[in-house]
């Protein structure tokens, strides 16, 4: 996702900060909403990947206490022709990872217990060179930053109901609060969807280039969307607005998050990377194999 992309994004966020601040307290609510949002945009650049990794309780690793990933991670990287991320791990059995941070110079990697468990070798080679295919693209100060004003727009919508407006007609009135609560959010998930399903494509595509192995690739996101589906995540669930982060969608698909899915369908990735596993088995073989 490129800067551009990124000003407008943070633009349209910002403006429905400013829309709930307005329905709350007219001209001088807007201004303080478009301050706050303002600030937190700023603050968001420098600390919203610290944020996020604390929020799931990501317990950073080394080549003493998890040798065999992060030197697996350090290889993807070299591939990759960019920095060493920091590595994380993340105590939960749902398998899924994520990558966070403003730049390939200040990224990390996260991939929670039950991926590392229930995954192969190559295949969780194939996850983490997706996601270090989002820290190549400079994708991640984008989720990261979306994560945070998205999850910050929801509860400010939800405080909402509680002082209500403060003006006794037009948008400050009872309708107009309850169509901020509810609009709101749903804008910001929306922004959060749009973003998301070719950002996926562009790192399932760059990141089995990386790792040379895009049937493992297909393979873990198989596995993972499975595992996903049965086995609840509690924090994401607390956390719907960091959805968009992880490899595939961490809530569960019983429950009504789900309703705007941040990711694109896992069978039409698995499809493509078959797809560009017989390219990359012709482009082998040469013209006259």
């Amino acid at each position: 996702m490129n800067y551009v992309k990124t000003a407008i994004l943070l633009a349209v966020l910002t403006a429905l900060f400013g829309a709930i601040g307005y329905a709350l307290g007219g001209a001088g609510g807007m201004i303080i909403a478009l301050l706050v949002a303002a600030a937190m945009n700023v603050f968001s650049y420098w600390n919203a990947d610290k944020m996020v990794l604390r929020m799931y309780n990501a317990r950073q690793v080394d080549e003493s206490t998890a040798p065999d990933f992060v030197r697996m991670v350090g290889r993807l990287a070299q591939n990759a022709n960019m920095p060493m991320p920091k590595v994380f791990i993340i105590e939960t059995p749902q398998p899924n990872a994520f990558a966070t941070g403003r730049n390939p110079e200040n990224a990390s990697v996260a991939a929670t217990t039950g991926l590392l468990k229930m995954l192969n070798h190559d295949e969780i080679e194939g996850v983490m060179a997706h996601e270090l295919a989002h820290v190549k693209n400079r994708d991640t100060l984008t989720m990261t930053i979306t994560a945070t004003i998205a999850g910050a727009i929801s509860m400010l919508a939800n405080f909402a109901f509680f002082i209500g407006g403060r003006r006794n007609n037009g948008i400050g009135g009872l309708i107009g609060t309850l169509a901020i609560m509810l609009l709101a959010p749903m804008a910001a998930g929306l922004v959060q969807m749009a973003i998301s399903r070719t950002r996926e494509y562009q790192a399932d595509k760059i990141g089995a280039e990386i790792s040379g192995k895009p049937v493992a690739l297909a393979s873990a996101l198989e596995k993972i969307s499975q595992g996903a589906a049965r086995i609840d995540y509690q924090q994401a669930e607390d956390n719907p607005a960091t959805a968009h982060l992880f490899i595939i969608n961490p809530l569960h698909t019983k429950k009504i998050d789900n309703l705007f899915s941040t990711h694109p369908n896992t069978e039409n990735r698995i499809a493509r990377l078959y797809e560009m596993a017989t390219g990359m088995e012709r482009s082998r073989r040469g013209p006259w194999g």
